[in-house]
């Protein structure tokens, strides 16, 4: 099996907001770049809300992110840093410190987690961010806000957009298209999630979706039991995959 360049097989995961089914999403293209035979990885440097286990903290994301990579990964791996709070992590951080000027979730981190990855060579890898574009990871000792999406364009990764479906959406997602492509970054997609069942005019807000953020769609999602009822309604060609 022949590899793609790193550039094309790895992709930055974002969405309008939190909790609008990113994590659905990978696990929904990892299970359709699996069943295609590819050798996947997932990433998910940055996580909040964890739970102690008797392994330490785990993040339901993460590990569900753990299950579907078909290469075989340590939770670390997939998720290096982790917070118990469900807050901002930045802020998680910042509660944990007993230094003061320790206010900078640490990029570096982010950095090599994502390198070892590649050095297991998969096919695809995706990785999914926590919270909307600009996650801030605090401020640095020059007093500059710093975030998540500055390492996003340092790989120079093509991001897949989740739009969580309901009131306000457009807004939200022309936004973030809008600050992606000022980043200097390409979106190879976007996927409209149907987050509230009962939003009206559903059809209508996806068409307007395409025609105002001009990016490849890679499909519509209704309300779901579970990622791998999404194959239906995913196309993977979009993504050259």
């Amino acid at each position: 099996m022949g590899h793609l360049s790193v550039k094309r097989r790895a992709f930055f995961v974002t969405g309008t907001d939190t909790e609008v089914g990113k994590t659905f999403v990978s696990e929904a293209l990892l299970i359709l770049l699996n069943k295609k035979g590819l050798l996947t990885a997932a990433y998910k440097p940055i996580a909040a809300g964890c739970e102690l286990t008797p392994q330490g903290l785990r993040n339901e994301d993460a590990l569900a992110l753990q299950k579907h990579s078909s290469i075989d990964l340590s939770y670390d791996e997939v998720n290096p840093i982790a917070f118990e709070a469900a807050i901002a992590p930045h802020l998680a951080a910042q509660k944990l410190s007993t230094d003061n000027t320790a206010q900078l979730i640490a990029i570096d981190t982010v950095r090599e987690g994502f390198v070892c990855l590649l050095q297991k060579k998969p096919d695809v890898l995706i990785v999914e961010g926590a919270g909307g574009w600009r996650l801030p990871l605090g401020i640095d000792f020059e007093g500059n806000p710093r975030y998540l999406s500055e390492f996003v364009v340092e790989r120079n990764l093509s991001v897949i957009l989740v739009v969580g479906m309901r009131l306000g959406c457009l807004n939200h997602a022309v936004l973030t298209a809008e600050c992606i492509r000022n980043d200097g970054l390409k979106i190879a997609g976007w996927v409209a999630n149907q987050v509230d069942p009962n939003m009206p005019y559903l059809d209508d807000n996806i068409a307007s979706l395409k025609t105002l953020l001009d990016v490849p769609f890679i499909g519509s999602l209704p309300r779901l039991e579970t990622p791998a009822d999404a194959g239906a309604y995913l196309d993977l060609s979009v993504l050259d995959l």
